[in-house]
């Protein structure tokens, strides 16, 4: 099973995932992969263009080598915010999509406490975004942290 988890940043979608992934299925998470390809001390949320980049092509890589074993082994994937196309893509594959979201108000203090501040304007934009999704996203209860 594809289990694709969207939600805005400092939702709680890696706290989701730790609580309902077992230790044999496949994550893919670019925050993980950004991280285990970027030098000792780089910062626990890098987003530096080039670095991105090359998270960015191996998460594609992982992405397209999982799902062929789905059969096998369940994926959780990190989406925060799928393009129509991408949902379209998850919905063939039979995926479930399952948005992770305590709230903009919590959200946004969470920023504050724990990522960049440009994590706001992501977190903008997913609320801002949010009614063209909500069709094809299945709520979730948040977490508590």
């Amino acid at each position: 099973m594809l289990y694709v988890i969207t939600g805005p940043p400092a939702a709680g979608k890696s706290s989701w995932i730790e609580a309902h992934a077992k230790p044999d299925d496949v994550v893919i998470d670019l925050d993980r992969i950004t991280i285990a390809l970027t030098g000792p001390g780089a910062p626990h949320w890098n987003h530096a263009p080039l670095q991105q980049r090359v998270a960015q092509r191996a998460r594609y890589a992982a992405i397209d080598e999982a799902v062929k074993h789905l059969d096998k082994l369940d994926v959780y994937l990190i989406h925060t915010m799928p393009s129509p196309k991408a949902l379209a893509k998850y919905k063939r594959m039979d995926a479930k999509v399952i948005a992770i979201d305590p709230g903009r108000d919590i959200v946004m203090q969470r920023i504050a406490a724990m990522r960049d501040p440009e994590m706001r304007r992501v977190a903008s934009r997913w609320y801002g975004s949010r009614k063209t999704r909500a069709q094809t996203v299945v709520r979730q209860s948040p977490l508590t942290w």
